[in-house]
């Protein structure tokens, strides 16, 4: 004779037992989970897709301020060249680029030099000091 479990087995017009009922929110929250994860998989790829185009524009509007940079540049070479020679006016631009190049040059090299080598110093002075301490069992 074949027994069935009463908690498990749905009749008509009764509720479903306990482990039916586990089974069905067993089933809900796997679901719910794939609905998840699905739902990430989808905003991820929307905020890389427009992460994507900000990446692109940003790199135009830097091509065009470094074309809109030659022009500012050449435009005062031109002013210089109302009142001075024109070789005189080009050169004078070159060398202010050369000066603001210099000057960038040696504040980065300063910037580099104070941030080499890359390690934290006081923070390694620090754990030597409370390990000394550790070791001293506080008795000094």
């Amino acid at each position: 004779m074949h027994t069935h479990d009463a908690e498990t087995e749905i009749r008509p017009g009764q509720p479903p037992g306990i482990g039916a009922a586990a089974k069905q929110v067993t089933e809900h929250v796997s679901a719910l989970a794939k609905l998840e994860l699905e739902l990430a998989s989808l905003e991820l790829k929307a905020k890389v897709a427009a992460l994507g185009v900000g990446i692109g524009l940003g790199l135009g509007a830097a091509v065009f301020g470094l074309m809109m940079l030659g022009f500012a540049l050449a435009t005062i070479a031109a002013v210089l060249a109302t009142f001075l020679s024109t070789w005189l006016s080009l050169l004078i631009v070159t060398l202010a680029l050369l000066l603001i190049t210099a000057v960038l040059g040696m504040t980065a090299l300063r910037a580099i030099k104070r941030g080499s080598p890359p390690v934290p110093k006081q923070a390694i002075e620090e754990a030597k000091l409370t390990t000394n301490a550790l070791k001293s069992d506080g008795s000094r």
